[in-house]
């Protein structure tokens, strides 16, 4: 069903909601202040933290400098009482996103196909058990939270999917729109299939993710959208057109949005990682396209380790990859309410790949 939007009373005095107020000070839980011995005991536990193993051997830990850490509350603007709506959640970015929130305040919808979606993914589809662990996360920090399964390219799914949301928990103050899937074929060689699925899911599944929960979001005349991008959609990707030109048509559809939702009183951003340790990235193919990038040839079967050596050390900060969790602190700011006058805008988190762009 399509509402008809009053764009006036959405302006008038008193609709305004509360949480797109701008607020001059950020609520940061624990202490305000750490002293210098605190800050090394802090690090030395980091340093201890016993190493992943992955499916293609041990995942390389970035030295303490160089990571945003482990998601623990306090480490943003707080989100208590906001109801979020985070696709893609059952792994990577989006089970970061949602856990943040979570560690923030916010009760948490996690939605993921958790199967599936096109033969032309390299990644693994990601699982049921994947979105119940998110939903398990979620909880532990004492947060409300529902998991639907939902394919962000049925609209009349991702409908029934809000009016579920709204149902349970009344309202929806933020919406990130993550889910994606990439695969790896050059342009010339591409059938139909390997450029339309990521097109349909990437772009178009995000295009129907705002269509679906956004009126309800305009509703209370006011809330957050949040839209991953990627890097890649910054710049070429050598085997990845497609993939580059779905996250490049999302920054378009983010800056349209931002100026189509403004007049409701929300914001629309883009958050821009740059390579991070997940599925996408830990699969043969991608491992593989990383030391390309580094060689110029591969030998051989690639390793985590392998890449990540090669590839730190052509980076500004010496990371192979970031991780989930080094993305997500800059979605709770573009959730909260400091962020209240930032609109349209894209967020680069990528390891100081920024430095070496316009």
């Amino acid at each position: 069903m399509t509402r008809k939007l009053d764009q006036q009373t959405c302006l008038k005095e008193g609709h305004e909601a509360d949480h797109v107020r701008p607020r001059r000070s950020l609520l940061v839980g624990g202490a305000a202040l750490m002293t210098a011995g605190t800050i090394r005991s802090a690090v030395a536990a980091v340093g201890q933290k016993k190493p992943v193993t992955g499916p293609l051997g041990p995942l390389p830990e970035p030295p303490p400098a160089f990571t945003a850490g482990p998601i623990k509350p306090g480490r943003g603007s707080q989100l208590a009482g906001r109801v979020a709506v985070v696709t893609g959640a059952a792994r990577g970015i989006g089970r970061a996103i949602a856990v943040e929130y979570a560690a923030n305040g916010a009760d948490v919808v996690a939605l993921d196909v958790a199967g599936p979606v096109s033969p032309v993914a390299d990644a693994v589809p990601a699982s049921g058990d994947e979105l119940e662990e998110t939903v398990r996360q979620i909880r532990a920090f004492g947060r409300n939270a529902m998991a639907i399964k939902a394919d962000i390219r049925q609209i009349a799914a991702l409908r029934a999917a809000a009016e579920q949301v709204i149902a349970h928990f009344g309202r929806i103050d933020i919406l990130v729109a993550n889910a994606a899937i990439q695969g790896w074929k050059p342009l010339l060689e591409m059938d139909d299939a390997d450029w339309d699925d990521q097109i349909e899911n990437n772009l178009n599944g995000t295009s129907r993710t705002l269509r679906a929960f956004v009126p309800h979001m305009i509703d209370r005349h006011g809330g957050r959208v949040l839209i991953v991008s990627s890097m890649q959609g910054r710049h070429g990707t050598r085997n990845g057109a497609s993939y580059s030109a779905s996250k490049w048509g999302l920054i378009g559809l983010m800056k349209s949005a931002a100026m189509e939702f403004a007049p409701y009183g929300m914001t629309v951003n883009a958050i821009i990682p740059g390579l991070v340790g997940t599925a996408l990235t830990l699969n043969p193919q991608r491992l593989a396209a990383v030391e390309l990038q580094a060689h110029h040839k591969v030998k051989g079967d690639v390793t985590a380790a392998q890449a990540w050596r090669d590839r730190a050390r052509s980076e500004v900060q010496p990371v192979g990859w970031l991780r989930p969790e080094d993305i997500s602190p800059i979605a709770v700011f573009l959730a909260s309410d400091a962020s209240a006058l930032t609109t349209g805008a894209e967020f680069e988190v990528n390891g100081g790949d920024s430095a070496l762009m316009t």
